[in-house]
């Protein structure tokens, strides 16, 4: 019967698509995490990864990681954005997520801009949600 630190384990080091894709249905947000940082993690995982749910530091953190990956196309990161944009109007601040989401050049600026817009953005948030934007021009 394999441990939580193997499924860890296997998480961060495995390179197979169909195993990584198995692993998202694992319980552990910290296998889910690991996920999110392995680069051969597929597409298909990570939009399933943007869906998962444990508490508001591990979902912030993985919304996070997720908007950083690689393999993140439009369709991954469109998924995260969303799920950012719940988060935000739930009054939760996955203001790293936010920030990870306007640097991705995948996004047009117009689609992370209007996170800022929503009920738990900070004037931090906006103010740095603006530079990161700007940088991109």
């Amino acid at each position: 019967m394999p441990t939580p630190a193997d499924y860890l384990a296997l998480a961060g080091a495995e390179k197979d698509g169909t195993v990584l894709q198995r692993l998202v249905q694992c319980p552990y947000p910290f296998v889910w995490q690991a996920l999110a940082v392995n680069p051969y993690t597929p597409p298909a995982a990570l939009i399933e990864l943007s869906k998962v749910r444990d508490s508001v530091w591990n979902d912030n953190r993985l919304l996070r990681l997720l908007a950083e990956h690689p393999a993140a196309n439009h369709i991954v990161l469109g998924a995260v954005l969303d799920r950012v944009a719940a988060k935000l109007e739930e009054g939760d601040r996955p203001y790293a997520a936010v920030l990870a989401l306007a640097g991705r050049p995948e996004l047009e600026p117009d689609e992370v801009k209007r996170l800022g817009t929503l009920g738990g953005s900070s004037a931090r948030l906006r103010r740095l949600l603006a530079r990161q934007l700007n940088f991109r021009i």
